[in-house]
């Protein structure tokens, strides 16, 4: 399918109670191609009203797809992975259209995104309890565990199709019905795979869209319902934090998916050349901008100047453009924001006394580029050090002993992901045991997978999504006392 064809055939209207309706007033919003800056799709632009019938929606249907088999909402979320399947090349180029990462990164987003379902279809079967005597032998314990509830969730721009599957497929295997707030800047998959589930057999209520020019103002209103019991949300701490205090007048179950600062640290025994490939797939993959990103390359100073000297070689062959162009690597920054980001960032950095060995500017011209860079000698103070980047830019310090490489990595409040390179299996184990993240890539460079427990410690998150843990932030635990 061309894409004009493609985004002429994305739903641009809400999704509410299984209908396709305008927003309150008519009132559109613009969504643009990053490599170019043009609009590509006007969308419906929700008002906080059409976020109160989305949540009415949600609640009414909630009841009965509760009651629903688990075997049924196991075999819709089946049906809609098998769709996806089939529409893997649109669902591909329409997130490169909307967000600018490349062909091949948006099928992977397609496979890694459609597993999620498959996967929470399984589980859908297998939620437990257990019962047994209590101890004192007076009566008998029920365990069950029952749906939250209904259930809003705000996802990122980064993988719009990922982070929509990653909260939906989990509530509805638990029985939960749901809001769903995509952001702004890429709503166009979401509505795309909201379609899909439409396709699947979804009952009206259960999955309800909302797009809007306003979180905030679509988000009050339905955080102040108290027929809401869960709020998930992947973004920033700072966005998270807000959210949280929202959230804390209801009480609500909350899933935060936040901010990393994530250490990329290679020993001296560390294979290099896998060091080299883990380092291009944790810092480049969807152009720097994942909360998975490498942020912050601690290298032991023996074997840095050779790890620099490598990445450096890599990152300035890659070839720059728009992501549906053959043999693209980068492609545009989100928006203009990001390009200023990383620029102030590799300023301050050089500021400090750190060089540029490659890359380090904007690129000039239509689309909201940065070139892909690489600093080395970053020093203690950096606001590279203790920001996200969000971007195409690799950043170098070094250590002196596994003590310090420690102290380096831990030594910011996120704690999302860090990855560590050593032949040494047994300081492989004690860095699991010392890395204050909830993540960890050990000589491997992506370690995101659907069968896992995605979720950091610190300012980085609360909560898990993925593997068997996933489906539990979505039911609520309920003993009952039966007497002997």
């Amino acid at each position: 399918m061309d894409e004009r064809a493609l985004l002429e055939g994305t739903p641009d209207r809400l999704f509410i109670a299984g209908e396709w309706v305008a927003a309150d007033g008519g009132r559109t919003l613009d969504v643009h191609d990053p490599s170019t800056g043009r609009v590509i799709r006007s969308i419906a632009d929700a008002s906080p009203a059409d976020a109160v019938r989305a949540l009415d929606a949600a609640v009414d249907a909630q009841d009965a797809w509760a009651a629903t088999a688990p075997r049924q909402r196991g075999e819709l979320l089946r049906r809609a992975w098998e769709l996806v399947t089939e529409r893997a090349d649109d669902l591909a180029l329409l997130m490169t259209l909307e967000m600018g990462k490349t062909l091949q990164e948006s099928r992977g987003e397609v496979t890694y995104g459609g597993e999620f379902l498959r996967w929470f279809s399984e589980e859908a079967v297998r939620i437990h309890g257990r019962y047994g005597l209590n101890p004192e032998g007076t009566g008998r314990t029920i365990v069950s565990q029952r749906p939250v509830g209904p259930s809003y969730f705000i996802t990122p721009w980064n993988f719009p199709l990922a982070m929509a599957t990653r909260k939906i497929a989990p509530a509805l295997a638990a029985g939960c019905t749901v809001v769903v707030k995509p952001a702004q800047l890429t709503p166009l998959t979401t509505l795309a795979f909201t379609a899909i589930l439409e396709k699947a057999g979804l009952p009206a209520g259960v999955v309800n869209v909302i797009t809007s020019s306003s979180s905030s103002a679509v988000t009050e209103p339905i955080l102040a319902d108290r027929r809401l019991r869960k709020l998930s949300f992947t973004g920033s701490t700072e966005v998270g934090r807000k959210l949280i205090a929202q959230a804390a007048d209801g009480v609500l179950r909350v899933s935060m998916e936040l901010g990393g600062n994530a250490p990329f640290v290679v020993f001296e025994d560390a294979d290099l050349e896998k060091a080299v490939d883990g380092a291009m797939l944790a810092k480049f993959r969807n152009i720097g901008q994942a909360c998975t990103a490498a942020n912050r390359f601690i290298v032991h100073e023996a074997v840095a100047d050779e790890f620099a000297r490598r990445v450096t070689e890599r990152v300035s062959a890659m070839r720059v453009g728009r992501g549906t162009e053959e043999g693209v690597q980068i492609g545009p920054l989100i928006d203009e924001d990001a390009v200023g980001k990383a620029e102030a960032l590799v300023q301050d950095a050089v500021g400090r006394g750190a060089s540029v060995t490659t890359g380090g500017s904007r690129i000039e011209g239509e689309g909201t580029y940065f070139e892909p860079t690489v600093v080395t000698g970053v020093v203690a103070g950096s606001e590279i050090l203790r920001n996200e980047i969000f971007g195409p830019v690799l950043s170098i310090t070094t250590f002196a002993d596994e003590d310090e490489a420690v102290r380096l990595a831990n030594d910011t409040e996120f704690g999302l992901v860090s990855y560590v390179y050593t032949t040494d299996l047994a300081r492989g184990h004690r860095m699991i045991d010392r890395l204050d993240t909830g993540m960890m890539g050990l000589n491997a460079g992506v370690i995101s997978n659907a069968a896992a427990p995605f979720g950091g410690v610190k300012v980085s998150g609360i909560g898990r999504e993925g593997g068997f843990e996933g489906i539990h932030e979505y039911l609520s635990t309920k003993y009952t006392m039966l007497p002997a």
